[in-house]
């Protein structure tokens, strides 16, 4: 179900005035393509960047056009990873936010749907066989600062 216009300039307004919030949209963008949910990250990235920065500053930073930024986070966008990463990475150092994953050990039960959850990485599905979880995305506040380097073709 697509969201009314209503709903994205309520989530637009609240990200302007609320920096928790705006940290916290971040956060589950990358934690939603972390999971394997890529269209709901792309999504939640494009509300982030549409409330904060925009995709006309956003294009000016990585010389592409806005359009060519717009569809990479569309529903039917397949951005690159480097791409992606190096715009999670400006969007990072925007907010004055490092974003960390944590794994944790889990062991393999064995069962279907722990072997294939979309957030156990490595282990080799045989029962007993210990793997790694992905936890949640953590957020450290960071100094603001002028961003030291960007990635190759991006200014400020």
């Amino acid at each position: 179900m697509a969201l009314t216009k209503d709903f994205k300039d309520t989530v637009q307004a609240r990200a302007r005035r609320d920096p928790v919030f705006r940290k916290a949209l971040l956060q589950e963008g990358v934690e939603c393509l972390l999971e394997g949910d890529i269209g709901t990250g792309k999504a939640v990235l494009r509300d982030y960047i549409n409330a904060t920065i925009g995709f006309e500053a956003l294009s000016s930073a990585f010389d592409k056009s806005s359009k060519s930024l717009m569809r990479m986070f569309g529903p039917k966008g397949n951005p690159q990873a480097g791409n992606l990463f190096a715009v999670i990475r400006y969007l990072q150092e925007r907010e004055g936010v490092r974003l960390e994953v944590k794994a944790r050990r889990v062991a393999d039960r064995g069962d279907v749907s722990s072997r294939s959850s979309s957030n156990h990485v490595g282990g080799s599905g045989i029962p007993g066989q210990r793997g790694v979880q992905l936890s949640k995305v953590d957020v450290i506040g960071v100094p603001r600062r002028k961003i030291a380097r960007l990635p190759e073709g991006v200014k400020t």
